[in-house]
């Protein structure tokens, strides 16, 4: 296959890759600077949670494409519910692979260990992350995923542009006609 063949289909590529690319920069800066600082936290502790029901629910079937994702614009997924040992009423929620896995979990009823941070700005509203996580090491993860996030896709655009740039600067310019 010749390069002229290949050509279009670099091109288009290039294109699409440059309008994700975009995309996933605007998306992670809006995440990044909607991010709570660790300051905005309150550190409850550490809670054991135990698994009591698994339940279906229907999610946006995102793995399907065309006729298939117009014919299934949804899908099922089994989410095994925990509650905290403490009856402090604090909830965490983990998406199991099938039902029987999720039954599985339920059956062991083994504790699982999450800390809890809540969010006096939102009031009664919280979020449990893994026991051995402090809030500082949270929120740095989640900015260091965002940046990461923004700076290949800034990496991407600018290299876009330069290639663009050393293709134009190599072409040959056309002579303006004689008068």
């Amino acid at each position: 296959m010749s390069i002229k063949k290949l050509k279009p289909f670099i091109t288009v590529t290039g294109i699409m890759l440059l309008l994700a690319s975009a995309a996933m920069g605007y998306f992670s800066a809006q995440r990044l600077s909607s991010i709570i600082p660790a300051s905005g936290y309150e550190d409850k502790g550490v809670y054991s949670f135990v698994p009591v029901r698994v339940l279906p629910v229907q999610v946006e079937n995102t793995g399907a494409t065309g006729r298939a994702r117009r014919m299934n614009p949804t899908k099922t997924v089994y989410v095994v519910h925990y509650r905290d040992t403490s009856k402090k009423g604090y909830q965490w929620k983990f998406q199991a692979a099938t039902r029987e896995t999720g039954q599985k979990i339920v059956n062991q009823r083994i504790a699982v260990e999450r800390r809890v941070l809540s969010i006096p700005a939102d009031k009664h509203s919280y979020i449990t992350i893994e026991s051995e996580e402090t809030v500082e090491s949270y929120t740095a993860k989640l900015q260091q995923k965002n940046i990461m996030i923004l700076a290949f896709s800034g990496i991407y655009i600018l290299l876009y542009a330069a290639t663009w740039g050393v293709i134009l600067m190599k072409r040959p310019r056309k002579e303006a006609p004689a008068s």
